[in-house]
């Protein structure tokens, strides 16, 4: 086991690795940005890449307090499913109003990486290579979809 400060060491070399590794990738808008913080521009709305002890996942958020307004934020992300799928080239699993690690209610859009570890680094390479195409196939998503949103800001 590691101590708290040992665990947070490690993640944060995880993360430290994987943003430069990825830091030459330019957006789809041929912009450099930050993938590890990804930027939707859109309040209670995250791109987030998680990882634990024995698992990582990428996920699109909906965080919004007013469980009416997250519902009408996924219900937008299901009239673009097919765009999103098609631009992911895999289908992803959908939860409507379920409860992130905090206790808050969220919604979620979302890939599972069972099986890896942060904490092991030879796990690094497969968590980096299951990252690396999700986010940047996001950011072409969004790089077009996020005008459909415009009007739940």
């Amino acid at each position: 086991m590691y101590s708290k400060d040992q665990a947070s060491q490690i993640k944060q070399s995880f993360w430290t690795t994987f943003g430069q590794y990825i830091a030459p990738q330019l957006s789809a808008d041929g912009l450099k940005i930050n993938w590890v913080n990804y930027k939707t521009g859109i309040k209670h709305l995250s791109f987030r890449m998680q990882t634990t002890n024995r698992a990582a996942s990428i996920a699109i958020e909906i965080s919004h307090p007013d469980a009416g307004i997250q519902e009408l934020f996924f219900e937008q992300f299901k009239e673009l499913k097919f765009v999103l799928h098609d631009t992911l080239q895999e289908e992803w699993e959908w939860e409507l109003h379920t409860t992130d690690e905090y206790g808050k209610t969220v919604s979620r859009i979302f890939k599972d990486l069972p099986q890896a570890s942060i904490f092991n680094r030879d796990d690094w390479p497969k968590l980096i290579s299951f990252f690396k195409p999700r986010i940047i196939a996001l950011d072409e998503f969004w790089s077009t979809a996020k005008y459909s949103f415009d009007a739940l800001k």
